[in-house]
């Protein structure tokens, strides 16, 4: 299937990659039906989804009820009248019916919003209000559907809420008696064309209220690097990304990439995670290839990895935050895998990553995709040397790459601040090394400048993380008269040190720094807190952080 998608599929090293990797890009795409049902057509028996939940519970799906199920969905949306361009939220959890239902959303025209199920009652109107949600399909669980019943009067948009089971609340439509009631599905005669507005994601953000991330009908063309250079999946594979779907996590590894590379998905569809029974389902079910973000891999080195089967486990990825160095050495020595990290935003798709010719150096994010035009940008808008800090940036004047996004959703104003003169500005720091490979360094505003020194919050975190007695930590900057600013580290203690005395703890974490990294970065200020302030995502919010110290020192 990919073959018809780009001009070379194997490739020997980062220079082969380069030279010739190129998408190409039909007149007229949409994902549903060019490459899921087109799936159906060719090797309709084919598995695509095999769905496990932590109850016991395993189904499998082939391609062709994957398209039996999308046409049923899509035939009921259509009966209720959601239509081409109608904005539909989707609270599903990691239950089957997401892929059912946004499928379906795609065959119709209609712009899905996947969201998580933590949304409070002002996240959803704040959401219904800014998108015009015309719908919303979600899991019928108390936890979600008390919150979109609170929004309702709140929520003029919002025509319709619909339930997949078991329980359908009152007032909530049944999806399953829709489905039976429904006439069959015809495909609509007025398709997408490239340019519509296909996803459309609110980023948690680390400040303000989230912004709405719009993606276009090619965007899933774009995964092809994501899941078949930097995941390395093949047609037999069976790939797990441990993410919920209301994330643009899960557009990266549980969706697009995976089917255009004929990978069947994995979903582990659990209410709680408990890394030991993750490994267990890991072992039972042969898992190929996984990915998560560096917290899973924390968790997964804590366990006695000797007593699991893993293998059949090729390959490992690791995304969503900087991996400290300390992670990468302690698993390979475990399972002798390498992680191999990569780096996007919900605004792209991977676009720094180590791929399968190259040996990962370990917390580096790797090599830019060959997909973008990138370059490091210094302060007074040089090109940044090797060793050299710099912003990440995109250039798009001699093309737009298949992935990166429309803009954001009515904000013109937002999108320009970002996305100008044909450069898309990131707002993350990194650096290069001699040999090519990029290191993050932190976003823009969480940089540290002291003394004349520019520090990221990451560096510091990673040494930091090596000391057994730090569980969880954040590095920011405050303020100071001397040396403008001074690095502080907010830090959560292991069980077995939270009795130890403060003072003696914080000199033998400071000297420690002073040993694992330059000494001028060591956090001059730390604190021991029970739990660190998080988005809804679960990025650690460091402007928080910042602010609360400002209000302490004022």
């Amino acid at each position: 299937m990919v073959e018809k998608y780009i001009k070379q599929q194997i490739f020997e090293n980062q220079e082969d990659f380069n030279a010739n990797f190129k998408i190409n890009v039909p007149e007229q795409f949409n994902f549903a039906y060019d490459i899921v049902d087109e799936w159906a057509k060719i090797n309709p028996e084919k598995k695509a989804l095999c769905w496990v939940n932590d109850q016991g519970e395993h189904i499998d799906f082939t391609f062709r009820e994957m398209k039996e199920n999308s046409d049923a969905v899509a035939s009921y949306f259509q009966s209720i009248g959601i239509e081409k361009g109608d904005r539909v939220m989707l609270i599903l959890k990691r239950r089957y019916w997401y892929w059912f239902v946004i499928l379906a959303l795609h065959k119709i025209g209609a712009v899905a919003i996947p969201a998580t199920h933590q949304l409070t009652k002002k996240d959803i109107v704040y959401r219904c209000k800014s998108a015009d949600i015309k719908a919303i399909v979600g899991t019928g669980e108390t936890l979600v559907t008390k919150h979109v019943d609170e929004a309702l009067p709140e929520s003029p948009t919002l025509k319709y809420r619909i339930s997949v089971g078991p329980d359908v609340p009152a007032g909530w439509l049944d999806i399953k008696k829709g489905i039976k009631d429904a006439p069959a599905f015809v495909k609509p005669s007025s398709l997408n064309t490239n340019s519509d507005i296909m996803l459309l994601y609110f980023t948690s953000g680390t400040t303000g209220n989230p912004k709405m991330v719009i993606h276009n009908y090619i965007y899933p063309l774009g995964h092809i690097i994501t899941s078949g250079y930097w995941q390395n999946l093949k047609e037999d594979s069976l790939h797990l990304t441990l993410a919920d779907t209301g994330w643009a996590k899960a557009a990266w590894g549980k969706l697009y990439g995976q089917w255009i590379m004929g990978a069947c998905i994995f979903v582990y569809d659990h209410e709680k995670f408990t890394a030991s029974d993750l490994l267990k389902v890991m072992q039972d079910y042969r898992i190929s290839s996984f990915c998560a973000p560096p917290t899973v891999y924390r968790f997964l080195i804590k366990e006695d990895l000797s007593q699991y089967d893993l293998s059949a486990l090729k390959y490992c990825e690791v995304a969503g935050e900087p991996l400290n160095p300390s992670v990468f050495d302690t698993f390979y020595k475990a399972t002798g895998l390498k992680l191999m990290e990569g780096f996007g935003q919900t605004e792209t798709t991977v676009t720094i990553a180590n791929f399968p010719w190259m040996n990962p150096k370990p917390g580096s994010m790797g090599m830019p995709s060959p997909a973008y035009d990138m370059d490091l940008i210094t302060p007074d808008g040089r090109s940044a040397e090797a060793g050299e800090h710099g912003e990440i940036i995109f250039r798009t004047n001699r093309s737009v790459p298949v992935g990166l996004f429309m803009g954001y959703y009515r904000d013109k104003e937002l999108t320009d601040m970002v996305y100008r003169n044909n450069v898309y500005h990131t707002g993350d720091i990194a650096w290069r090394d001699e040999d090519g490979y990029y290191w993050f360094v932190g976003r823009n505003d969480d940089v540290i400048k002291s003394s004349g020194y520019r520090i990221g919050p990451f560096e510091v975190e990673s040494a930091l993380m090596t000391h057994p007695a730090v569980v969880e930590c954040a590095v920011t900057g405050v303020p100071d008269d001397i040396r403008g600013q001074v690095v502080k580290a907010t830090i959560i203690l292991a069980h077995d040190y939270k009795e130890k005395s403060a003072p003696e703890l914080i000199k033998d974490i400071q000297d420690h720094v002073k040993k694992n990294t330059a000494p001028y970065k060591y956090p001059r200020i730390i604190e021991f807190v029970d739990e660190l302030p998080k988005t809804i995502s679960g990025k650690i919010r460091r402007v928080q952080i910042r602010a609360e110290d400002t209000k302490t020192d004022s």
